[in-house]
């Protein structure tokens, strides 16, 4: 077969994912499950994949999907429902309403800052699962609060877990991180300054929620973007999005305060600071902890690094090992951040043990629906259906390549759900792309892990996340069809600044 005839035949399961979800609104764990075994056929019958590559692959995907991703989602609603049952969460309600009670206001606190924090400091899934909840329990629309926050949570991707992605990205293109951070930092700027607008205008379905608010939300980006940009060029891929998110979401919560300042509450109503400490405190541990674990702290972080393991589990590379951190990883911090905020606050560990069993009861649905994403990643890339998706792409398009860079992202965070794991899959490829039109490598490759933050929203693992943490499990669909049009405009507006926009730098 021809390279264009395998490129439309690696499209299928893609295709099928979306149309399943966003049109016939298959159930996520149905869909996704029989998508495995399509998956797996194709890869056997058309990419010559043995069966025991096929089966090892699966396993490989799911058994990364059992972790660190599942334990992620697991633990941030286990965090979530012990503050419902506790009633802590009143606490954080009744917080957040003294800065403001305005939901605009509450979207860029929560969705965006506090989001962007946690995509900085932890990646995995914790960016949409704990301020979904929140929010939900706050009591935005369920479905709202899943939609809002898989569209916060692009732009900090690139930046994400501490730089990963563009730190990966680096490392499979060859090119010098600094200046690769710089170039990205550059041409998702502008998304940066108009995503909070886009949250603001969603959050009352009108452009009129704009009214009385510009200001911070111009402030919440400016102060997102300036800050990523300066640290980018100057620092590299660590601390982008950690300082960013800090100064965006520290500015926009005194902005608040400033413009809520008239409205007294009463005294009976307003939250002592040991009582608001205590209620906060599952998320100050974690945000401590994963910090003294980053790399920030070399000492501590080598130190839990022992506790890893090297698995090899798939059969078509002898190399080839998959890697599982026990301790460092978000999914442990939050568990043990959480457990401990629980005995503080003077719960029973055998009651905590029966939340978090619940929890994981409740989640049974998201178990399947994501160790199946997470296979079929596997079983594409393992068998090469992702390179010929990414060949066929270049094939077609030509001189007009930069065109459709980010598009190739987009699709590697769909298929993966990571942008790490989008720049590993075309990273590589699509510099080389670059080199052969003649073109900045660096602008290129920054276009796929800019690309990448836009299939966030889509991707079908950040989904299941999101309608896990929000208690709408089997809405995957709705939330699809929502958040694919947002998607398919950002990939064309950042195709067309990739196009034109090679020379932006010389600007800076």
């Amino acid at each position: 077969m021809n390279d264009y005839m395998l490129f439309a035949i690696a499209m299928i399961p893609v295709l099928w994912l979306i149309v399943s979800l966003g049109v016939l609104k298959m159930p996520a764990h149905k869909t996704c499950s029989f998508t495995v075994i399509l998956t797996l056929a194709i890869a056997i019958i058309c990419w010559r994949m043995k069966f025991i590559d096929g089966i090892t692959a699966t396993v490989e995907g799911m058994a990364i999907a059992l972790w660190p991703i599942l334990l992620v989602i697991v633990a941030a609603l286990f965090t979530y429902n012990l503050a419902v049952e506790t009633k802590t969460m009143d606490v954080i309600k009744k917080m957040l309403s003294s800065i403001t009670t305005d939901k605009r206001i509450q979207v860029l606190i929560l969705a965006w800052g506090f989001g962007g924090f946690l995509e900085a400091v932890a990646g995995y899934g914790t960016a949409v699962a704990i301020p979904a909840s929140i929010l939900a329990s706050l009591g935005f629309n369920p479905l709202f609060a899943a939609v809002i926050c898989l569209l916060a949570n692009t732009v900090p991707t690139a930046f994400g877990a501490l730089g990963i992605p563009v730190t990966t990205l680096a490392t499979v293109t060859g090119l010098e991180v600094v200046h690769l951070s710089y170039v990205t930092s550059i041409q998702l700027a502008g998304f940066i300054v108009l995503i909070p607008f886009l949250l603001v205008i969603l959050t009352e379905k009108s452009i009129k929620a704009l009214k009385g608010v510009v200001g911070i939300t111009l402030v919440s980006g400016i102060t997102f973007a300036i800050p990523q940009i300066f640290i980018a060029k100057y620092l590299g891929a660590d601390l982008p999005a950690l300082v960013a998110s800090i100064c965006s979401m520290a500015c926009t919560i005194l902005m608040a305060k400033a413009m809520n300042k008239e409205k007294v509450e009463a005294k009976e109503d307003k939250i002592g600071l040991k009582e608001g400490v205590l209620a906060w405190l599952p998320y100050i541990l974690l945000c401590g902890l994963i910090l003294i674990a980053s790399p920030l702290v070399p000492s501590i972080n080598s130190l839990l690094a022992k506790a890893s393991s090297n698995i090899h589990i798939y059969t078509g590379d002898a190399t080839s090992t998959t890697a599982f951190s026990w301790i460092n990883t978000p999914g442990m911090m939050i568990l043990i951040a959480t457990f401990i905020a629980g005995l503080i606050q003077k719960l029973k560990f055998t009651y905590m043990l029966d939340v978090l069993k619940r929890t994981i009861i409740q989640l049974k649905t998201s178990f399947i629906t994501i160790m199946s994403i997470v296979a079929i990643s596997k079983i594409m890339s393992h068998s090469g259906m992702t390179s010929s998706i990414s060949f066929g792409l270049c094939a077609i398009t030509g001189s007009f390549y930069p065109l459709i860079a980010p598009l190739l992202g987009a699709i590697g965070t769909f298929v993966t759900g990571s942008d790490t794991s989008a720049n590993i899959l075309f990273g590589a490829l699509q510099t080389e792309a670059a080199k052969s039109l003649s073109i900045d490598p660096y602008w290129i490759a920054a276009a796929n892990t800019a690309g990448a933050t836009a299939g966030k929203m889509i991707s079908p693992q950040s989904i299941a996340i999101a309608t896990s943490a929000t208690g709408l499990i089997g809405s995957e669909g709705k939330i699809l069809s929502t958040t694919v049009k947002y998607c398919l405009g950002y990939v064309i507006i950042l195709g067309l600044i990739v196009y034109f926009g090679g020379g932006i730098l010389t600007l800076f």
